[in-house]
């Protein structure tokens, strides 16, 4: 096979693996068009008590960290605040309306390391598992920037008790 060949059959599987890849990305949108919740605001009255800038990783099936959902405004990792407050967490990724999780609606926070493009130090990501307006339990995973995995999820942990037990903090 001559020079220019081997350059011809390489550029045509390097436009052919693109192309692969476009055609599964645009089949996920399909599959995950319906938001998996409605934009919100903290309710009034809430009380902040922290709040954690970092990189939102992204969100996954429950217990599937490598099967991302493409759900609109959770399919690409984005910057992100949390803010935690007595009612539940408010999400704002970067170029998105605000997001409100109730309490009631998580299911659980713990830490990990793997998520779908993200792998770190041990329990260096903080998932949280919610379930969605459809009523499906998912995973979101966060890295915060200024704290650990850690100081998130048990920031969360909190208002879970919280709200669990009936006491107040």
């Amino acid at each position: 096979m001559t020079r220019e060949g081997a350059l011809i059959v390489i550029v045509a599987f390097t436009v052919l693996l693109i192309a692969v890849g476009v055609w599964a990305w645009t089949k996920r949108r399909r599959r995950d068009a319906t938001p998996l919740i409605t934009p919100g605001d903290v309710p009034a009255g809430a009380t902040t008590s922290a709040l954690f800038e970092g990189l939102y990783v992204a969100t996954t099936r429950h217990d599937v960290p490598l099967e991302r959902i493409a759900a609109p405004g959770l399919g690409m990792r984005s910057r992100v605040t949390v803010t935690v407050t007595d009612a539940g967490l408010a999400l704002d990724l970067t170029g998105r309306p605000r997001l409100f999780l109730a309490t009631d609606r998580i299911a659980g926070v713990d830490q990990s390391t793997v998520a779908i493009d993200r792998v770190v130090e041990k329990d260096g990501l903080t998932r949280l598992a919610w379930r969605t307006d459809a009523g499906d339990l998912v995973d979101s995973y966060f890295r915060p920037q200024d704290a650990s995995a850690r100081a998130l999820a048990d920031a969360i942990a909190g208002i879970l008790s919280t709200t669990q037990t009936g006491t107040d903090a």
